[in-house]
Formats: C-alpha cells, structure tokens, sequence
C-alpha cells in the first residue's frame, strides 16, 4: 500500500497567500472560479503527481465559484481536505466536491459584508481618519496595518479551520456522511438562492390595465394645499392618512401581478434562465439577450 499523501502546513499556506488574488480574474460566466482554480494549484501540484490527474483536478475546480473573497477561505479548507482523500483512494466524485463548495459560498456570502465591509473596516477607517485630519500620519497606516492582519488572520485560521473540519467529515465516507452532508450543502445553496431571486431580480411591467376616477376628498386637493415646507408637511400628513397624490387610480400590469403573486415575472425569468442554461446556452449569450430584450421592451413601453 502506497504512503498516504499529506498537505503540509506550507502547501496550506501557499493556497492561502494564492487565495487573495480569488477576484483577479473575476468574470461574469462563472466568476471567482479562475481566481479559485489559481488558489488550488499547490495543493493540485502536491496531490497529483500526472498530468492527467491534474488536468482533471482543475478541471474540476474550474466550475462556477462566487462568494466574498474572505469567507472564501473555509470553503477552501474544506476542499482541500476532500481532495486530499480524493487522492488518496477515498471515493469522493467531481459532483460531491462541487456540491460542498455550492452549498457553503451561498450561506457564508452573507456573513462576509457585514463583518467585513459594514462592521471592521468602517470601525478602522474611522480611527484613521480621526488620526490624519489631526495631521498624524500613523492615521493611514494604522488602518492598512490593522485591516490586513485581521484580514489575514481570519482567512488563514477559518481555511485551517476548514481543512481540519473537512478531514473529520471525510473519515466516514464509507457511511455516507459526505454524501449526506453533500445533499445538505446543496439543499441550503438553492434555498438561499431562491431566497436572492425575490432580492435581485427585478422586472417591472409598465402597460395601464385600467384608469379609476376618484372621488372628492379620497385625493390630496393640491389647490387648498399651502405653500413651502409647511405645505409639503400638510401633504405627508395627507397621503399617510391613506389619500392619494392624484385624482385618478391608475392599475399598472404590475400592480395585477403583485396582487397576485409578487415576484411572479421575477421568478419565471429565473426558471428560463435555468432552463437555457441545462440547453448548453452560454451564459455570456442569455446575459446579451437579457440586455437586448430589456432594452427593445422599454422602448415599446412594456418595461
């Protein structure tokens, strides 16, 4: 029996260090996954001695990949050690490493902004600032130093926090944990991105269905409304007491389909897209035809 292969702490390292360009080569077909490939390639060169094996492991990691490049660092932990026992005679498939890596970027993205760029790096850009409007230089490089040892340290104790997490997961394959783990993963990435489909895709039909003439006094009368702020005081009052801001109710195809379903038009769109994608469409060309297609009904009027 051949000796097991093992990452060392520096072929760790190396990923890590490599990891920090992930959005070098960021692109709108598959993202991060350049930037992810680049990262893998120490573990890849250690792991696979062939050149087809390592064609086939960046291969592999070549698929789509995209989360906040910090929280990035555990998914790679884990990875790494599903590829170690992968290359160690351990009966992990292609599906069952990108299902992981799937199912984790999705939950972890939304912790990424928060921390990162709403939380540590406002905290210490202010300490910056305070220190180099005092005309203290150490204000600038205070905030640089900080910013890129918390940085660095969180993207190197949750890769290696991943690694270790991932050995464990992989010590009972032959039981089915990583296939039930895997299922999981997949299941949590697609709720949260049915979750973002309600956030990010917006479509807004614009086509009048109908025109209602209100009734006096179920509208703000602009005529008996007084002039300046106070005025504009007296109008908010109006309209949140539930008048509206004009004489006429006017129902968009929008306002029907919201009262039916909201994100109707938002979701079918997502689901054409999926299906396009599962036809082999390239996604450069669906992402054209969503620009064309926007742009020529917004002209007729019916966006």
């Amino acid at each position: 029996m051949s000796e097991k292969i093992t990452l060392s702490k520096s072929d760790r390292l190396s990923v890590a260090w490599r990891s920090t360009f992930l959005q070098g080569s960021w692109n709108y077909e598959r993202m991060q996954n350049l930037g992810w490939a680049f990262a893998m390639v120490p573990a890849i060169k250690k792991l696979y001695t062939t050149k087809e094996d390592r064609a086939a492991a960046l291969k592999r990691h070549l698929e789509f990949f995209n989360t906040h490049p910090y929280v990035a660092s555990p998914i790679l932990g884990v990875t790494l050690a599903l590829e170690e026992e992968k290359a160690n005679g351990a009966p992990v498939d292609d599906v069952a490493v990108q299902g992981v890596k799937v199912g984790m970027m999705g939950p972890l993205a939304g912790i990424g902004d928060p921390v990162f760029w709403f939380t540590v790096r406002p905290i210490l850009g202010a300490l910056g600032a305070s220190l180099a409007m005092s005309g203290n230089i150490l204000g600038p490089i205070i905030f640089f130093i900080a910013w890129n040892l918390i940085r660095w340290a969180f993207m190197w104790y949750t890769q290696e926090f991943g690694y270790k997490a991932g050995s464990a997961i992989t010590d009972d394959l032959s039981g089915g944990l990583l296939k039930d783990i895997t299922k999981g993963a997949s299941i949590l990435g697609m709720f949260v991105l049915g979750v973002l489909v309600a956030r990010w895709v917006s479509i807004t039909w614009t086509p009048i269905v109908s025109t209602v003439k209100l009734d006096k006094g179920a509208f703000i009368d602009w005529n008996h409304i007084t002039s300046g702020s106070k005025g504009i005081q007296e109008a908010l009052q109006q309209q949140g007491s539930g008048l509206s801001l004009t004489s006429e109710k006017v129902t968009t195809l929008q306002n029907n389909l919201d009262s039916l379903v909201p994100g109707l038009s938002a979701l079918g769109l997502t689901f054409l897209c999926m299906w396009l994608l599962k036809k082999k469409v390239s996604p450069i060309i669906i992402i054209l035809g969503l620009f064309v297609v926007g742009i020529v009904f917004h002209l007729i009027g019916l966006m």
